[in-house]
């Protein structure tokens, strides 16, 4: 049988790549063996839904990589490109296999890998193809992403790959010049290549190959929607998809990415979808182990070598705003932020569960109420001062949301606020707007059961509570907290401080543990922090309200007054 197989693919590179991941030869995550236990399954099964693999056609592909094209860059300039194995697998996955009518089976391509692994130059070699030898007439090829720029730095691999290569320079026309140039022409079939951005939206572009970079980076779907629109007049259209791993669940490329896993494990069958994703196994850690480190890395030891990895590893360690960059551009872990503020080894060093109430009663606490808008999650935060026989801040959190549309909300979120409210971690009021009398009332009850000192809150959302709280004669130690960089600043150094000193001990609800997952700081120029709802990637309101309750707690409350107690 291994000899058969050796016959079988000393021609045929993909197959083998497939063989070797999938019999261990080659280190690979958990989707890309899906995606080659898929090639290998089709080779047998494809025919039946009228696939064809054409070994003659990937030969043909890599052969115009090596022999026609250039790589630049540092030690590779001007080197003939020569496909590593994993990049053979995806170029000949894509031009080898073709549909029952003859022409090409892929139309889109989701490809995810650490940084520095070649990806541009890659699907910049596709592009150059796609020009010159895929046999389109007016073929229209373009690098495209949501910002000029960013479609630049995938052009300009193409066009120094044609600056290179003696025949390429030979056979394309340049337009502009430098680091301006901003169309590759192939005369003799009326071709061009070209760099195109949200902005260039309404040009109208026809697409037979389009070339997407960095797409976790968009905001949105409007550059694959643009490009996919234009493809319907094309024979067989293809686009390519590239990017590091995110950090937003709920964007186009983490969609992209978990239509790839569904893909290639089998659990949606779309012959035209292609998917090869880097990706860790559940039980690796890269900060701990190299071994798993070719997972996330096809090329290392080549374009990326281990001493740069360790490099990165090394100040990530002792700085957890930088470990999620690190986890995301290097080993393909999808992180909950883009910088963290907490890291999760942090947060759940933290965890002290639910207080016993014997605990909690005669304590001083100070409280922070981050209102929402009528559908939006609203949070209360209370930290009890240590005791001499309790010697940490005790936390304890609320959260609201209105019942109706709970489960898409959910959906929206990517989180199960049904299971949270089930298990009553989460406060559902009836109707499709948050009931603030219900918030009311909580207040009341904790009010009469615990010693608080003081609540903070923000103005803004306020104004609609304040009637609530004099139609009910509910008096609450309120303090009005601003929520600039002037007083966030103080209090989330002070609950920081809690955090990394383990001098707080938190009542492990889910809610505020994804809270804090999410949470992003901005610095202003003075250096003085706060949290970013803008840039989070999910809700925040519990670390808000945590960081309000801290910084309460750093006032002094002596006796109830007009400014700070409310008695309405």
């Amino acid at each position: 049988m291994a000899a058969r197989r050796k016959k079988n693919t000393s021609s045929d590179p993909v197959t083998q790549y497939a063989l070797d991941v999938t019999e261990g030869r080659v280190v690979a995550g958990p989707h890309v063996r899906h995606a080659c236990r898929r090639h290998l399954k089709d080779l047998t099964d494809g025919p039946a839904r009228g696939l064809v693999w054409r070994p003659d056609l990937v030969e043909r592909v890599l052969g115009f990589f090596k022999e026609v094209l250039r790589l630049n860059g540092g030690e590779f300039e001007g080197l003939p490109y020569e496909p590593l194995p994993w990049q053979a697998f995806i170029i000949g996955s894509l031009f080898g296999w073709l549909s029952a009518d003859g022409f090409r089976r892929f139309r889109v391509a989701y490809i995810e890998t650490g940084k520095g692994n070649g990806k541009s130059p890659m699907i910049a070699g596709i592009g150059i193809y796609g020009l010159m030898a895929d046999g389109e007439p007016r073929a229209e090829i373009y690098a495209g992403a949501t910002k000029k720029d960013q479609a630049m730095i995938l052009f300009r691999d193409a066009v120094a790959m044609v600056d290179q290569s003696p025949l390429l320079s030979r056979h394309i026309t340049k337009s502009g010049g430098g680091l301006n140039v901003w169309n590759l022409a192939y005369m003799r079939t009326g071709s061009f290549f070209r760099p195109i951005s949200a902005d260039d939206g309404q040009s109208g572009p026809r697409p037979h190959i389009a070339l997407l970079d960095e797409i976790h980076e968009h905001r949105n779907r409007y550059v694959v929607d643009m490009m996919k629109a234009g493809q319907k007049g094309r024979r067989q259209p293809l686009m390519v998809m590239i990017t590091n791993s995110g950090s937003d669940k709920r964007s186009v490329c983490f969609q992209f990415h978990e239509y790839a896993g569904k893909v290639t494990s089998g659990s949606v069958e779309d012959d035209r979808f292609f998917g090869y994703v880097c990706a860790l196994d559940e039980a690796d850690d890269p900060f701990v182990d190299k071994a798993c480190w070719p997972k996330a890395n096809p090329s290392l030891g080549i374009t990326i070598k281990n001493q740069y990895l360790e490099d990165q590893i090394l100040p990530a360690r002792s700085m957890p705003s930088q470990e999620a960059m690190v986890r995301r551009l290097n080993f393909c872990q999808w992180t909950e932020a883009e910088s963290p503020w907490i890291s999760r080894e942090i947060w759940e060093a933290c965890a002290g569960g639910m207080p016993d109430e014997v605990l909690l009663r005669g304590r001083r606490c100070f409280g922070g109420l981050d209102l929402s808008s009528t559908q939006d999650l609203t949070s209360l935060v209370l930290l009890f001062e240590p005791t001499e026989a309790d010697p940490v801040w005790r936390q304890r959190a609320w959260f609201w949301l209105p019942n109706d549309g709970l489960f898409e909300k959910g959906e929206r979120d990517k989180v199960d606020y049904i299971v949270w409210r089930n298990q009553g971690h989460l406060l559902t009021t009836p109707g499709k707007a948050i009931d603030k009398m219900a918030i009311v009332r909580q207040c009341a009850v904790l009010g009469a059961a615990y010693d608080i000192q003081s609540i903070a809150y923000d103005r803004w959302r306020y104004e609609d509570m304040s009637p609530l709280l004099e139609r009910e004669g509910v008096e609450l130690p309120l303090v009005p907290f601003g929520q600039g960089f002037k007083d966030m600043s103080p209090a989330l150094d002070e609950y920081e401080r809690m955090l990394l000193s383990e001098l707080l001990a938190h009542d492990s609800n889910p809610v505020m543990g994804w809270c804090a997952a999410n949470a992003v700081t901005v610095t202003d120029p003075a250096g003085n922090r706060k949290l970013s709802k803008e840039r989070a990637t999910g809700r925040i309101d519990g670390m808000v309200a945590a960081i309000m309750a801290a910084g309460a707690s750093q006032q002094t409350v002596d006796k109830p007054c007009n400014d700070i107690f409310v008695s309405l």
